[in-house]
């Protein structure tokens, strides 16, 4: 476990390692090694860039469940990461993880050096402050007032679909993918990053809280704008699979149709969880 690798046992580790086994559907880490197996990348010279990326997400998570942000006692069906250990250790661990994900790529001994600063330049830049960070700071200014649909998947584009899109685009990279191919799958990200919010949108307002991990209607608790909220329930499964469609197509066109980055769309678009 490169938690314990890279950090002093004690608190800190082991609030990190709380939420980093807190289980979760692992979803960037596979379409990672999914879209790898698509150009086929040996598993083992993307498992740790794959880690690496599971360390941003759930900091991510640690620091979205705070009071100061969404303010959630669950995660994943069990206690938040504050609520587990305090508010001012749940945050250190949230840097942490964020951290450590850079350092693990870059000491990587089966990347070369062009590959890792490609991939710590394109996560940092993914979860940083044009991506995911702005992505949640838009959707807190939003809290409780009306938004456009374009607004809405500006949002999304960012808070959820850029960690997506790293995904994807290391995955491809690491293959050797061409320009062209590049804009494809960058393509398949974007649509497959709204099918994903979208579905979880969703099932805010259809799903089993035991199921899901979380309260269901808690983005409407929080003032969250929505997808439901803007078009209707109907509305928004139309808008889900408009963008499902765009997905497998692009697969189609960058030439890695059928894989299972093909399985993951329909999985994802269908999920109840």
């Amino acid at each position: 476990m490169l938690v314990r690798d890279y950090t002093v046992s004690g608190r800190l580790q082991d609030s990190m390692l709380y939420s980093i086994h807190a289980g979760g559907k692992r979803l960037r880490p596979i379409l990672l090694m999914a879209t790898a197996q698509a150009f086929r990348v040996p598993e083992e010279r993307v498992m740790g860039v794959a880690s690496a990326l599971e360390m941003v997400h759930t900091y991510s998570l640690i620091h979205d469940d705070l009071p100061a942000m969404d303010d959630d006692d669950l995660r994943r069906g069990k206690p938040t990461n504050h609520k587990r250990f305090d508010e001012a250790t749940a945050i250190l661990a949230g840097d942490a993880l964020l951290t450590l994900s850079s350092q693990v790529i870059t000491e990587d001994a089966g990347l070369s050096d062009a590959e890792r600063v490609y991939l710590v330049r394109e996560l940092t830049k993914a979860s940083g402050a044009r991506g995911m960070v702005e992505g949640q700071m838009q959707d807190m200014l939003s809290e409780g007032t009306e938004i456009s649909l374009e607004a809405l998947e500006n949002i999304h584009r960012n808070k959820t679909g850029q960690l997506l899109r790293f995904s994807i685009l290391a995955g491809a990279y690491l293959g050797g993918a061409s320009e062209k191919v590049l804009g494809e799958m960058t393509e398949m990200a974007e649509a497959l990053g709204l099918v994903f919010q979208i579905q979880d949108d969703i099932l805010d307002v259809t799903g089993d809280s035991e199921v899901i991990g979380k309260p269901a209607g808690s983005d409407e608790g929080n003032h969250k704008s929505t997808y439901p909220q803007l078009l209707g329930l109907d509305g928004a499964i139309a808008q889900k699979d408009k963008y499902v469609q765009q997905a497998q197509q692009a697969l189609v066109n960058a030439g890695v149709e059928g894989t299972t980055l093909s399985e993951l769309i329909h999985y994802l678009s269908t999920r109840d969880h």
